[in-house]
């Protein structure tokens, strides 16, 4: 598709300041119908495929807020100050928060292709890190970009769906947290999932960032893939219980869904035709992360995640790929190191990037 063929549309941005609660009152307020739209979408879609009411959703989301009191407190203030301006329950909040807790059994999603670049293989020298971020279609109408900036502690710039506190983005410091869904069993009620971005996105570097998630009693799998300001970068692939960093080879990291560590590969519970997406995807993304190495800055990363090469397993999904109603809603290519973001909004070879910084 030619420039001038591509939408410029974007999603919205606010900047969201002051204490957590106060971040919390801002975000309900600025993206209040976002909000209630993101609610309703996402329990209909979940009441639709499951006997469950709604009682019954709330009964168990609530459940995840101890651990996130005992270990993220500021995360709850934020929710907190979300439901209050949002007009919505905390525990409706909170619900927000626990998507793949809480749609795990609904049915498997072919989700995220992630990627670190340090300095060796880059065309200029800045590092890269980042995603195209594939979700069911309804999140292409529901997201957000927002810088954060707190009394205390880190600013973080960050893409996320509407009255969501966590998903992808860097901080002020120079750090850069994006993500995959992983499949394993063991998933119990602990610290949510989404959660872990913000709480690694506390820190300047790759090291304490995994120490943080170590330190946590994780509710379920999650793929985490970091760069830092001095060039260290790391894929964190986790269980509950269990993690494995994967290092960069030859400066480049790839990542889709599926475990790639050795030590991790007896936790995978993937299906077949899962399995044939997600490896086609990293294989695809490694691939072309290699042809480009030494050239790699964030136009070429572009192009990168505009590829449609091996469709229907494509690193940029539209919704008539397959057989579920995931797409790529928003693609994500950062500068931690520079304080910007480049971000598309819906599959990226529809759409035009466009590049945050903080202010």
């Amino acid at each position: 598709m030619k420039t001038q063929e591509r939408s410029s549309e974007i999603f919205p941005f606010c900047q969201l300041k002051g204490s957590h609660y106060e971040i919390g009152l801002q975000h309900g307020e600025a993206f209040r119908d976002l909000i209630k739209k993101h609610l309703k979408l996402a329990l209909d879609r979940i009441t639709s495929k499951l006997d469950v009411s709604y009682e019954e959703i709330m009964d168990a989301v609530i459940k995840y807020r101890p651990y996130v009191l005992e270990h993220a407190k500021f995360l709850d203030e934020e929710i907190t100050g979300i439901a209050e301006a949002a007009n919505i329950t905390l525990a409706e909040a909170y619900f927000l928060q626990l998507r793949a807790e809480v749609y795990r059994d609904l049915e498997e999603n072919d989700e995220c292709t992630t990627f670190a670049v340090l300095p060796e293989a880059t065309k200029d020298g800045v590092p890269l890190v980042g995603q195209n971020a594939d979700l069911p279609e309804l999140y292409s109408e529901i997201g957000v970009i927002v810088e954060i900036i707190p009394e205390n502690g880190s600013s973080v710039l960050m893409l996320t769906p509407a009255g969501q506190v966590s998903y992808i983005g860097i901080n002020d410091k120079g750090l850069g947290v994006f993500a995959n869904f992983l499949k394993c069993d063991g998933w119990r009620v602990g610290f949510p999932r989404y959660m872990l971005s913000r709480l690694a996105l506390q820190y300047d570097s790759v090291d304490k960032a995994i120490a943080a998630v170590r330190s946590v009693p994780r509710a379920s799998s999650r793929n985490l893939i970091m760069l830092d300001s001095k060039g260290n970068a790391v894929d964190l692939e986790t269980t509950p219980t269990r993690d494995y960093p994967i290092k960069a080879e030859n400066g480049l990291l790839a990542h889709a869904n599926h475990y790639v560590a050795d030590e991790l590969l007896e936790e995978e519970r993937a299906t077949d035709r899962y399995l044939e997406n997600t490896h086609a995807r990293f294989k695809r993304m490694t691939e072309l992360l290699s042809n480009h190495h030494g050239d790699l800055d964030a136009n070429t990363m572009m192009s990168i995640l505009r590829d449609r090469e091996t469709y229907p397993h494509a690193l940029c999904r539209e919704v008539t790929d397959g057989r579920s109603d995931t797409i790529t809603f928003a693609s994500v290519i950062a500068q931690p190191s520079k304080g910007s973001i480049w971000v598309a909004m819906g599959p990226p070879n529809k759409y035009e990037y466009k590049c945050f910084t903080f202010c």
